[in-house]
């Protein structure tokens, strides 16, 4: 089914094929097939230009969500939820991150933040204000995971009145105090040495290689991902997955982490903003399950007065990918709609 769609954003758009380019969508009536994907292009606060891509469901939508993904990956990866949300009525925008995905092909360096962590949020920023204007009645909830999850909770810091309805918090994780610095010393001495856009094989060991440890008779070096083997195969596969990050871009990881660990970071964000954190119960980025509970009482301990957490067990980091994920799907649906209900 083709049907007109109003849109009023950022972006250069094309088909979801990407095979044609279109004009700019400031005002402008498009096609949108449902259940497709439509790719757009904006301008980096870092390097280069942002791919961002947003899947319009049929009819009116209901609700927006924005995705924020993961280190190592592209946004394309989350297809299939997004048209999940599609059916929901619930329509999907999302980016890929400086040196992430198609942004590369726009300018920069693979696995690399230009002008580091905030430059990186602000972009994300710059699609969550552009959607917003094109939906401003809608509630909006922001769904980060991993790197991802870490972005969207300084974006719950930083811009508390962002004007978001709610938030997923999905395969995040908390780093002891007394570890974030001397790690970021010791990824600063690598960058100085050997140069920040570089790829680090002994960082990346170093901050992902036990990872695998608690998965019995490992495949792959990725498996700690999830149970579903093709889904693992198809990231190994994938030449925008997997690749071994900048040296800068682990230090700039690690800097976002330690602040949105602070006190008084914590205490900034709105108190009565619906946050829902998710995960798997075998996933390492939350010290399977304990990590993702100390994020969720530290929101709780800064004031936070809506958080509720689901740790599913056996699941592995990317519960989205897993062996059970419509469950998952159908949980964050009924979240949405329980939460945007609430906030009527």
């Amino acid at each position: 089914m083709v049907r007109n769609q109003t849109f009023t954003g950022i972006g250069t758009t094309c088909g979801a094929s990407g095979s044609r380019v279109g004009k700019a969508i400031q005002n402008t009536d498009y096609e949108v097939m449902n259940e497709m994907r439509e790719d757009f292009w904006y301008d980096s606060k870092g390097a280069g230009k942002i791919h961002g891509c947003r899947w319009i469901p049929e009819g009116e939508a209901k609700a927006v969500v924005q995705l924020v993904h993961g280190i190592a990956e592209y946004i394309e990866r989350y297809e299939d939820f997004a048209n999940f949300l599609n059916r929901q009525g619930i329509a999907v925008v999302a980016e890929d991150h400086m040196g992430h995905g198609q942004s590369v092909n726009g300018g920069g360096v693979q696995g690399y933040f230009h002008g580091g962590w905030f430059t990186a949020v602000e972009d994300t920023m710059t699609l969550l204000r552009g959607t917003q204007e094109a939906y401003p009645e809608l509630p909006y909830i922001l769904f980060g995971h991993s790197m991802g999850s870490f972005m969207a909770r300084t974006i719950l810091c930083k811009y508390p009145d962002s004007g978001i309805s709610a938030a997923i918090i999905c395969g995040t994780g908390w780093q002891p105090a007394g570890l974030l610095p001397p790690v970021i010393a010791l990824i600063e001495q690598v960058c100085k040495k050997n140069g920040e856009e570089n790829p680090s094989e002994f960082l990346q060991k170093l901050v992902f290689g036990s990872y695998n440890k608690r998965v019995e008779h490992p495949r792959t070096e990725f498996d700690w991902l999830t149970r579903d083997a093709k889904q693992v195969d198809a990231y190994i596969a994938h030449p925008m997955c997997g690749f071994t990050a900048s040296a800068g871009l682990l230090r700039e990881l690690m800097k976002g982490i330690s602040f949105i660990e602070k006190p008084e970071s914590l205490a900034a964000m709105r108190k009565d903003l619906p946050v829902f954190f998710i995960a798997g119960g075998d996933d390492p980025v939350g010290n399977y399950g304990k990590g993702v509970r100390k994020a969720a009482e530290a929101f709780q301990r800064a004031g936070m007065t809506d958080v509720s957490t689901r740790i599913y067990p056996l699941c592995r980091h990317e519960i989205l990918n897993e062996i059970n994920k419509k469950e998952i799907y159908e949980d964050v649906a009924q979240w949405i709609a329980k939460s945007v209900k609430s906030g009527e």
